[in-house]
């Protein structure tokens, strides 16, 4: 049965380390949270380690970036490996081809432009129309404030009747810009899926982003890992596929299915929405602090 818990640090002493999500968790896509950061730096403090893990489709130097312009401290984490970091490890060694179309921003070009050390004598990735495409690399929509997946049926099945796979270099559904709920390239891979296409995918949940952070934190087998995120689909499934506790932060994504107080999550409609949802995080939290 998940436990509600008031503060990372009731719970923070059995663990070596965290895999703590930024969107709804660290930041709200333009400022940070200041108990969610305090709770980080005092989890270091006690010689904890902090990896920020995020389904950014963006290598994680531009993700750092991101976090210096907000003003988050860099002492309040050790490492980040977004997304795309693994998604574009993949795409670099031809797994949708040499020749892609791309679906996405211009902020997220870096995916394209930074080439990894171990792929840059290979041959190179370009950037085409759909109609010369050997596949499709997805890192958000075209236009995130206004696009819905279904603008993009008649192109997708086009793209389907042609035998393309798409890479979903970011496997969220949605995130939640200040107070703008927007769509991530996650919601176009899954309607691609619904109307018969192939999908890859990199970020959580999926396994490659968490063997990618294991690696660089260097801790050994007997680390004890605890994951914190809002995403019941994402952070949640990912951290109970590797067996690891995790904290389901209640006032990120589903904050107005808890109750009035954002702080402090209601339990029997926690507990009733868990069980529909078929997810039985360790802990529950309001908000990260």
């Amino acid at each position: 049965m998940t436990r509600i818990i008031a503060s990372l640090a009731e719970v923070s002493a059995g663990y070596d380390a965290l895999f703590c999500d930024l969107w709804g968790c660290l930041h709200n896509g333009r400022q940070p949270f200041p108990a969610a950061v305090a709770a980080l730096q005092a989890f270091r403090a006690q010689g904890g380690k902090v990896c920020l893990m995020t389904n950014a489709p963006r290598p994680n130097q531009y993700v750092v970036a991101q976090l210096d312009r907000m003003g988050v401290p860099r002492d309040a984490w050790d490492l980040v490996v977004s997304s795309g970091d693994a998604a574009q490890d993949a795409m670099f060694a031809g797994v949708v081809g040499r020749r892609v179309w791309h679906i996405g921003l211009e902020k997220d070009l870096g995916f394209f432009a930074d080439i990894p050390q171990a792929h840059r004598g290979a041959d190179p990735v370009t950037r085409v129309d759909l109609a010369e495409a050997e596949g499709i690399v997805a890192s958000g929509p075209f236009d995130e404030i206004n696009e819905t997946p279904e603008d993009y049926r008649d192109r997708f099945q086009d793209a389907i009747a042609r035998g393309l796979t798409m890479l979903c270099a970011n496997p969220d559904i949605v995130v939640d810009m200040g107070d703008t709920r927007i769509y991530c390239a996650g919601a176009l891979a899954q309607f691609y899926e619904t109307l018969g296409g192939r999908t890859l995918y990199f970020g959580k949940p999926h396994a490659p982003i968490y063997d990618r952070a294991r690696a660089l934190m260097g801790l050994g087998a007997d680390a004890r890992y605890l994951a914190v995120g809002d995403g019941i689909a994402t952070d949640i499934a990912g951290a109970e596929a590797q067996g690891i506790d995790s904290i389901f932060v209640t006032g990120g994504l589903a904050a107005d299915l808890f109750g009035a107080d954002v702080e402090n999550p209601e339990a029997p409609a926690l507990s009733n929405w868990l069980m529909a949802e078929g997810r039985v995080p360790t802990y529950a939290i309001g908000r990260l602090r």
